[in-house]
């Protein structure tokens, strides 16, 4: 059965990407940390991280920097952290978090749920920056 993740990727159920190529996708949590925060995924299916083969998963780190850097441009932060957890959707998948404190990006705390207007906007700075 295709994850949630597989479904946004093949356009059955609509994501707010800001990035994608053949092979990944990036696109924004619907109940993010903090707004920004994005998801990197590899389009093959595959569940845990280092199950992966090496050029996927160094592809997959590459991408993500691309992003990272387009979210840093993007959304006001001091940095962007990147976190591997994969355990709610078995489908890999790497989180960039802006970050101004630590705590944002403590996964135990209270998730937002912004508008659909506030994720398209966001969405929209962080296509606008990879530009």
């Amino acid at each position: 059965m295709p994850t949630i993740f597989t479904k946004i990727i093949k356009r059955e159920i609509p994501g707010y990407i800001v990035a994608e190529d053949d092979r990944f996708i990036a696109f924004l949590d619907i109940n993010p940390l903090v707004l920004g925060h994005t998801l990197v995924v590899p389009k093959q299916e595959v569940d845990y991280i280092f199950d992966l083969d090496d050029e996927t998963l160094a592809g997959l780190n590459i991408f993500a920097k691309k992003v990272a850097t387009a979210i840093m441009k993007a959304v006001p932060c001091k940095r962007i952290g990147i976190a591997v957890i994969g355990l709610e959707v078995p489908h890999t998948h790497v989180h960039l978090i802006p970050m101004n404190t630590m705590g944002d990006i403590n996964f135990s705390r209270a998730k937002l749920t912004p508008s659909k207007e506030q994720l398209g906007a966001v969405m929209a700075r962080i296509k606008e920056a990879s530009a």
